[in-house]
C-alpha cells in the first residue's frame, strides 16, 4: 500500500484511502475495533440526522449529514473488504448497473411520458431481476426491509402490491374498508378481548390507513411526524404557560389543561 497523504481537496477516493488508513495496523484502534453490526446503529443515526435537516431545510446542515452518512457508507464498504466480502466501488458498481438497467426509457428503447407510468416499468424490472437472481426471492414483497418503520414499510409493501395489479377501486372502497377496521376494533374492545387481538385490530385500521393516505398521495409517516411536531410544539407552549403562572402541570385538572390547550391552539392560529 502506498504511503497515505491527507489531501488538501478531498474526493470519494481520498475519503475511501483515509478510512483504509483509519482501519489500518497503525491508524485508529477504535475504528480497527468497529464491526458491521456496532456501524450499522451509527449509519441509521447517520440517516436520522440527515432526515432531520431536510424536514427543517437547514442545507449547511444537509451538507454536512450527507456527509456523515456517506462516511459511513465507507466504513461499512472498508469492513466489507477487511473481511474479504467486497469493497466500497463493488457497491457503487453495483448501483450504476443496476440504476441504468431500471431506466429502459432513459437507455433503452422503452417510453414513457408521465412520472407515474414509471413505477410499474420498475416493478417488471424488478421482477425479472428477482427471476435471475442466484437465490429467487419466494414473494414479490422480499426484499421490503422489516428494519423499516412500520408506516413507511406498510406503505412500501402496499405499493408493491398495487405495482402487482393488488388494490381497490377506488377511495370509496379503502375507505369502506377502514370503516370495517373501526367497528372490528370497537367490537374487539367491547367485548374486552385479549389484547393481542386488540393490538391486531389496531395494527389493521394503521395499515388501512396508509392505504387511505396512498390513495390521497399522502404520506401517513409523513402526515404523523407533522402531528407529532405539531402537538409537542403545543404541549411545550402549554407547559411555558403553566411555568409563568407557577403552577405544576401534575397539579391540574384535565378541565384547566384543556382549557389552556385550547389557548395555546387559539394563539398558534393567529
Amino acid at each position: 500500500m502506498s504511503e497515505f497523504k491527507v489531501s488538501d481537496n478531498p474526493g470519494f477516493d481520498d475519503l475511501v484511502a483515509l478510512m483504509a488508513k483509519l482501519r489500518s495496523d497503525d491508524g485508529c484502534p477504535w475504528d480497527r475495533k468497529q464491526t458491521m453490526q456496532t456501524i450499522r446503529d451509527y449509519f441509521l443515526e447517520e440517516v436520522h440526522e440527515a432526515l432531520e435537516t431536510i424536514d427543517n431545510k437547514d442545507w449547511d446542515g444537509l451538507k454536512e449529514e450527507l456527509g456523515d452518512v456517506v462516511f459511513e457508507a465507507v466504513f461499512l464498504g472498508q469492513i466489507a473488504k477487511d473481511e474479504g466480502h467486497f469493497n466500497i466501488h463493488d457497491s457503487i458498481r453495483t448501483v450504476y448497473e443496476k440504476l441504468v438497467r431500471r431506466h429502459p426509457h432513459v437507455f433503452g428503447e422503452q417510453k414513457v411520458t408521465l412520472a407515474e407510468e414509471v413505477p410499474g416499468l420498475w416493478e417488471k424490472v424488478k421482477e425479472q431481476e428477482r427471476k435471475d437472481a442466484p437465490k429467487p426471492k419466494e414473494s414479490a414483497l422480499d426484499g421490503i426491509p422489516p428494519s423499516l418503520p412500520p408506516l413507511l414499510q406498510a406503505l412500501r409493501v402496499s405499493e408493491r402490491a398495487v405495482n402487482l395489479g393488488f388494490e381497490w377501486e377506488d377511495l370509496d372502497g379503502v375507505l369502506e374498508k377502514l370503516d370495517e377496521e373501526v367497528e372490528e376494533f370497537k367490537e374487539a374492545v367491547r367485548e374486552k378481548q385479549d389484547i393481542e387481538k386488540i393490538e391486531e385490530e389496531v395494527g389493521d385500521m394503521l395499515f388501512t390507513m396508509v392505504n387511505v393516505a396512498r390513495k390521497l398521495d399522502v404520506k401517513a409517516h409523513n402526515s404523523l411526524q407533522r402531528t407529532i411536531t405539531k402537538f409537542r410544539r403545543r404541549f411545550a407552549a402549554m407547559e411555558k404557560t403553566l411555568k409563568t403562572q407557577e403552577v405544576e402541570m401534575t397539579n391540574c385538572s384535565l378541565d384547566q389543561l384543556e382549557e389552556i390547550w385550547q389557548e395555546v391552539k387559539r394563539i398558534e392560529r393567529q
